[in-house]
């Protein structure tokens, strides 16, 4: 790839319709590198937002940490350097795009905890179209253990958000919002998405995709490593219910549908005034 790495218009438009992307070695092996130092000093050092996804009797173990780009080198290093950004930038039609958070994600060997069907909007503090998250694994990810997506989910609008642990409808009384579809009752119904993947190998989704994922069976860790971008026309959207993350206070510094203009969210990229070229080896 060019320094660039461009998209081409195909698969633009694959993201466009699909709502999801697969974007193979975009990182480098130093880039992987880097990112999997970051991962092993988050889990050296967690931070306030860490917390355990996972129940006590769960074989394996499920961890999860948020917001460490301005502790961790290596964290920033890769929001702020690397190609993701690019990425993000031409599938929100050259948008500007501004950092909203950085997510460490990691399921030990025989980790039994699912991460139910969802979107991941609902669960923000954040309102608009323009937006996409990155998720890439530092370690090789079999079929069974990758995030599925549901094609083409993203443009269905806001569906119910449940708890992941017990799955109650806290924030929206029951019936007020349509269900996500019982995808694993008839799998072979819907259009799922997913990859194999190998280090260096990035999805790109937006945060209304439905997706979801299993446990990690077997003797090998998924550690995975997800950036949030935002868009131009993303605003501050302040909820009744936390949000994941919590960005406690921040509804006293960016009025409710103001643009997320703060030092937490940094502006990565300007909006593109140039035409496009193609994506090139």
């Amino acid at each position: 790839m060019s320094n660039a790495a461009r998209l081409s218009d195909e698969q633009i438009e694959d993201f466009h319709r699909d709502g999801a992307l697969i974007v193979r070695g975009l990182f480098s092996s130093d880039e992987v590198a880097t990112i999997e130092r970051g991962i092993e000093r988050v889990l050296a050092d967690p931070g306030p937002l860490f917390k355990v996804a996972s129940l006590d009797d769960d074989p394996g173990r499920f961890v999860e940490d948020f917001c460490r780009w301005q502790e961790i080198e290596e964290i920033e290093q890769i929001a702020r350097s690397s190609r993701a950004s690019d990425i993000a930038q031409q599938l929100m039609d050259g948008s500007s795009v501004r950092l909203f958070h950085d997510h460490v994600l990691v399921k030990e060997p025989g980790t039994r905890q699912e991460t139910p069907w969802h979107q991941d909007q609902p669960y923000y503090n954040v309102d608009g179209s323009l937006n996409v998250s990155m998720w890439a694994p530092v370690d090789p990810v079999a079929p069974e253990s990758t995030l599925e997506f549901l094609a083409g989910s993203h443009r269905q609008g806001w569906l119910m958000p449940r708890t992941f642990m017990d799955h109650q409808a806290r924030w929206f009384p029951e019936g007020s919002l349509s269900e996500i579809p019982a995808i694993e009752q008839d799998r072979n119904a819907f259009d799922i998405l997913g990859w194999a993947m190998e280090p260096g190998d990035a999805v790109f989704f937006h945060m209304l995709t439905i997706h979801h994922s299993y446990g990690v069976p077997g003797a090998h860790r998924r550690r995975a490593f997800s950036l949030r971008f935002l868009g131009d026309d993303m605003v501050h959207a302040p909820r009744t219910w936390t949000t994941s993350p919590d960005f406690d206070g921040l509804d006293l510094q960016i009025a409710a549908g103001a643009p997320m203009e703060h030092e937490l969210f940094p502006l990565l990229r300007p909006a593109m005034t140039e035409s496009r070229p193609a994506m090139t080896e």
